[in-house]
């Protein structure tokens, strides 16, 4: 009897654990160039999983604020790597999915040098290139396979105003911080929800080069498509037809700027001249105390 209260409970907890369990990533996409690979036993592969230990320790850290990136080894066989969770993800989900995403690279692009992996709430990539470096940063294209039916020209117009718009305001954040903003806009009876996001340790002015670039790449992924991302190294963007952030948390991540103390009202001209009123009265009693004074002494003076 006690056996098999013993196994009801233990089946509970079992039970208990796989569904509170995280979820696993939404996976999007990835890219493997297979231009290179490394081989097993490798320096580079020893390097490479202690640059995935790494991001995957650090992605812990409850203060940066959804980014990391590292490299690991020495030249021929260095690899750098970097992570950039979603801005609305919570802490555990960032966690969630880099630590996820450090395992299911290696089985996506296996034995590859160069490897990017793209979840809907974080992004992960390595490579043997310093690709923190423009010099080496090409753009990531994904595109929603749908085209939009109804006036595509004014569409791509307006992806593009949206993108700007918030690119501004996302790249304005003090270094550090979170770069990123959402906006959503009206299109034919249907929501328009866009994305932009740098790297939290980027200047505000090479932010807004990268977004601008980026934005200016989309022609070449996504002409009247009704959803497409393009991803720099150091950026990226995102626009779709659905709702693919969570609209409440992005508002808490990056709040709206304070607003702006307002200076004192200055004096009206009426307070103005009614003081400058009373002030001519005190100096006009002022000098008649004076003469009378004066002319008090000359009197006792002649006594």
């Amino acid at each position: 009897m006690d056996s098999l209260k013993f196994s009801t409970i233990l089946l509970s907890l079992l039970s208990l654990a796989i569904i509170t369990q995280a979820p696993d990533p939404k996976y999007l996409t990835r890219l493997c160039p297979n231009t290179t690979t490394f081989t097993s036993n490798s320096t580079y592969q020893a390097n490479l999983n202690l640059l995935l230990s790494s991001l995957s320790s650090n992605s812990t850290r409850n203060n940066i604020n959804g980014f990391y990136n590292v490299s690991a080894g020495k030249d021929p066989d260095e690899v750098y790597g970097m992570f950039l969770c979603r801005g609305d993800v919570s802490n555990s989900v960032c966690r969630n999915c880099v630590n996820f995403a450090t395992k299911d690279v290696l089985e996506k692009c296996p034995n590859e040098t160069v490897a990017t992996i793209w979840y809907d709430e974080c992004e992960l990539r390595y490579s043997n290139r310093n690709f923190f470096s423009a010099e080496y940063d090409s753009p990531i294209f994904f595109s929603n396979r749908y085209y939009v039916t109804v006036e595509p020209e004014r569409f791509n117009q307006l992806v593009a105003i949206t993108l700007s718009n918030i690119s501004t305001r996302a790249a304005s954040a003090p270094s550090g911080d979170k770069k990123f903003a959402v906006q959503q806009a009206n299109y034919n009876m249907q929501i328009l929800h866009t994305l932009v996001q740098c790297t939290p340790d980027l200047s505000t002015p090479d932010c807004r080069r990268c977004l601008a670039g980026a934005i200016s790449k989309l022609g070449n992924c996504c002409d009247g498509k009704q959803g497409g991302i393009v991803i720099f190294a150091r950026c990226n963007i995102r626009y779709e037809l659905y709702e693919f952030y969570n609209a409440t948390a992005a508002d808490e991540a990056v709040p709206a700027p304070p607003p702006v103390a307002l200076s004192p009202p200055p004096a009206s001209g009426s307070e103005t001249r009614r003081k400058g009123k009373v002030d001519n009265a005190l100096f006009n009693l002022s000098t008649s105390c004076i003469h009378i004074q004066f002319i008090l002494t000359l009197v006792f003076r002649n006594l």
